[in-house]
């Protein structure tokens, strides 16, 4: 909604988007929010947001996940903290989103079912949200054969669905899994992944209609290369209805080397990057390989803006956050928009 003039109130339940234009004219709008995610508030608003994500550091100092921070506050909507990724042991997921809440910044807790039983699940989510953490990503784990530690025992007490409804329980029901009620049930704006790459991709959208039918509020995906199968994708989930029924952020990840993208293309589970990407980097010198890949990131998101159901984008920059704001702001996403 074009407008030179935005305020917003927020009550418990609702937003009110009071919009003037430049006649002077007012236009309300009410959407429902169910949670004070600053996330939440923005997609609600109808504006498409803007997630990045920090890598915890595999020490206990926390200037890493600090200094990760400060780098992109100013041009996202919220953080997601990663949660012992590829399966190496980090700073866990929980005191990391702490820091950054403490740096008056949103972070998106990421959970991961590999690593604990149902009671340790509800436990870290009552810790989170006793920090007033509002937003968390629900997700498996990567197996631990891809780790630091490949003799561990996989826990998958529950998958990622029951995850996302454990969550929901607990938020919209105020109850445990086993039934207790809960002393101040958590305020979480809850998340799932999905992956449109992934074989067999006939099973790709009913698999992100379980997660949303399971409770999830907002979709991020795997990283996009091939925009054409991802396309395809989201035709299909718009066939049935899912972009009206969860948030979909598309995942973005920009590549430093041809040497990354065929590592990707090749080692990589579940990823999907075509060979004219792949010769796309390789016909430029090795010192402009980066700024060619950020070229193909900022293209992909503005391909992307113009797709129905796209409503964000979650920028994955691999140990490289410093190129998050440039890839922010070429991509015309800036600046982010003032919700409170």
């Amino acid at each position: 909604m074009a407008s030179n003039h935005e305020s917003y109130q927020y009550n418990e339940k609702r937003w009110l988007l009071l919009s003037f234009t430049g006649a002077g004219q007012a236009k309300y709008q009410i959407m429902e929010t169910k949670t004070p995610s600053k996330l939440e508030k923005v997609l609600a608003a109808g504006h498409l947001a803007v997630t990045s994500e920090c890598g915890p550091p595999r020490g206990s100092d926390p200037d890493a996940i600090i200094k990760k921070g400060e780098i992109i506050k100013d041009h996202v909507d919220a953080i997601n903290v990663t949660d012992n990724q590829t399966a190496m042991i980090r700073m866990c997921s929980l005191a990391s989103v702490i820091h950054l809440k403490s740096m008056g910044l949103e972070p998106i807790l990421q959970m991961v079912a590999r690593d604990r039983n149902r009671i340790a699940l509800q436990s870290d989510i009552l810790g989170a949200a006793s920090f007033d953490i509002y937003n968390v990503l629900c997700l498996s784990g990567d197996h631990q054969k891809f780790g630091d530690s490949p003799q561990c025992q996989n826990v998958y007490d529950i998958d990622s669905m029951q995850l996302v409804s454990t969550v929901r329980r607990m938020r919209d029901e105020g109850e445990f899994l086993g039934g207790d009620d809960i002393k101040r049930p958590p305020r979480m704006f809850v998340g799932a992944a999905a992956n449109p790459f992934a074989d067999p991709f006939e099973i790709r959208v009913p698999r992100l209609a379980k997660k949303i039918a399971a409770g999830a509020e907002f979709i991020q995906t795997q990283c996009i290369y091939n925009v054409d199968k991802f396309e395809s994708w989201i035709r299909l989930a718009r066939d049935r209805g899912l972009h009206e029924k969860a948030y979909i952020l598309a995942g973005i990840t920009p590549m430093k080397s041809v040497g990354m993208a065929r590592y990707m293309k090749n080692r990589v589970p579940g990823m999907d990057v075509p060979n004219e990407i792949i010769k796309r980097m390789s016909d430029v010198p090795k010192k402009k390989q980066p700024e060619e890949g950020i070229n193909i990131c900022v293209e992909t998101i503005q391909r992307l803006k113009e797709v129905e159901g796209v409503r964000g984008f979650h920028i994955m920059a691999i140990e490289w956050e410093e190129r998050v704001p440039e890839i922010v702001e070429r991509s015309g996403l800036y600046p982010r928009p003032e919700i409170e």
